[in-house]
């Protein structure tokens, strides 16, 4: 461990440098493409249907949907919110809402970011997120 990361600076790791993708499954390679493409509005880097998965940006990460049962895996919903940054999660989901996207819940409000809990057609969580106030963190 280096002495920057051994100080709890934000130095990046010297084998590890960022997270290229987030895997998330579905059945339907068909139906995902036109949720994450058309309701979400996410731009489309990468669709081979014949090779069961598709890509799409979000600025930071690239969300790679595939099939895994296509693939030989076992499909596994993700229980575990990926936290999808918007400038105002209200109307975000307000204009998630009117394209049929059901929430869970309300928007929660953290004291220093606002949350709104969502899936995918597949399960997969996802959440709109804001962040207003600074992060701290003890060091």
């Amino acid at each position: 461990m280096s002495a920057d990361t051994a100080s709890g600076s934000a130095a990046i790791s010297e084998l590890v440098r960022g997270v290229d993708f987030v895997s998330v499954p579905t059945h339907d390679i068909a139906a995902a493409a036109a949720f994450y493409g058309e309701t979400l509005g996410l731009p489309r880097s990468v669709y081979l249907p014949e090779r069961h998965y598709t890509e799409f940006e979000t600025g930071n990460l690239t969300l790679s949907v595939y099939d895994p049962d296509k693939m030989g895996m076992a499909h596994e919903r993700n229980p575990n919110p990926i936290a999808l940054h918007v400038d105002d999660v209200a109307a975000a989901r307000k204009l998630l809402e009117d394209r049929g996207v059901k929430f869970h819940g309300d928007i929660l409000d953290t004291g220093v970011c606002h949350m709104a809990f969502f899936a995918d057609p597949d399960g997969n969580a996802l959440m709109l997120h804001h962040r207003y106030a600074p992060r701290h963190t003890d060091t």
